[in-house]
């Protein structure tokens, strides 16, 4: 399943309309747990870098991204804002 990435930033819910238009199971997160054990991420994102990341340090996820994708080799798109955070 894809766990789209929710860090208070972005058009989640049309990510996830669209991909359930092309019959593909995904989900909307903000939690740790879920975000870790992700099959494959989408991080969204529409506002200021700062911004962004900001509200990714505040929840942990910056910790988690990096361990999920450098380390555990996790897929991950970015769209927008989220792949300018990469």
């Amino acid at each position: 399943m894809i766990t789209i990435v929710d860090y208070g930033i972005g058009n989640l819910r049309s990510v996830l309309h669209k991909l359930g238009r092309l019959g593909i199971d995904a989900e909307v997160a903000s939690s740790l747990e879920v975000i870790e054990n992700a099959d494959k991420i989408i991080l969204p994102g529409i506002v200021s870098f700062a911004k962004g990341m900001t509200n990714l340090e505040e929840v942990g996820l910056v910790r988690v991204l990096n361990n999920g994708i450098i380390n555990g080799k996790t897929p991950i798109l970015g769209i927008c804002l989220g792949m300018q955070l990469f």
